[in-house]
């Protein structure tokens, strides 16, 4: 069996990603089954440049294939903003209800049609010796003015998809993984790994 390392600690996006990949016939393992790798700073200001260095610095570091994502939401009304400041967009310590709290204060007074967003995910995978592929994935949707649902994690409780008339947080992880921008990045990967083989 094929061993994917995803470099990142975050338990919500090593769920989504074991859910999708272990069937593919991959063994995934995460940063939280390597307590000594050290935290990777995102330093980058593009998603691109994020995920290509944290994929980069545990592939080099392991010599193993490491997939790393950088994600975050990117509000039209906000010129863009958190985009990829997403998880520490209220401070150092990503907290996600301060997060959420700091965009809804952005956000107040934003008339329902402009409050227009969507989740980006970019996608760096590294295998030793081989050139790294980079895969971006993208969810189109708009910004509430309150919480709703209790699923998820980050931003999903504010995050409304029309065509399912239904927050990220109310969603089952099936709903969400058919939808999500990085459902979206890991299927163009899936597909990415099925032509070129090994």
């Amino acid at each position: 069996m094929r061993e994917l390392i995803i470099a990142t600690k975050n338990v919500g996006k090593v769920k989504e990603f074991a859910e999708i990949f272990e069937p593919l016939g991959f063994k995934v393992k995460t940063l939280l089954d390597f307590p000594n790798a050290p935290e990777i700073e995102e330093t980058g200001v593009t998603f691109e440049e994020n995920a290509l260095l944290k994929a980069k610095g545990i592939a080099n570091l392991l010599h193993k294939m490491v997939l790393a994502d950088d994600s975050g939401l990117v509000i039209d009304a906000l010129d863009g903003r958190p985009g990829v400041y997403s998880a520490r967009y209220a401070g150092v310590d990503k907290n996600d209800e301060a997060n959420i709290k700091k965009v809804l204060d952005e956000m107040k007074g934003v008339p329902t049609e402009k409050r227009t967003a969507h989740f980006h995910c970019t996608l760096a995978l590294v295998i030793p010796n081989k050139k790294s592929v980079i895969i971006n994935g993208k969810c189109e949707g708009m910004i509430l003015t309150e919480k709703r649902g209790d699923k998820g994690f980050g931003y999903d409780p504010i995050f409304y998809v029309p065509s399912l008339g239904k927050t990220m947080a109310e969603m089952t992880p099936e709903e969400k993984n058919q939808i999500s921008h990085r459902g979206d990045a890991i299927r163009k990967l899936h597909k990415w790994i099925q032509e070129n083989g090994n």
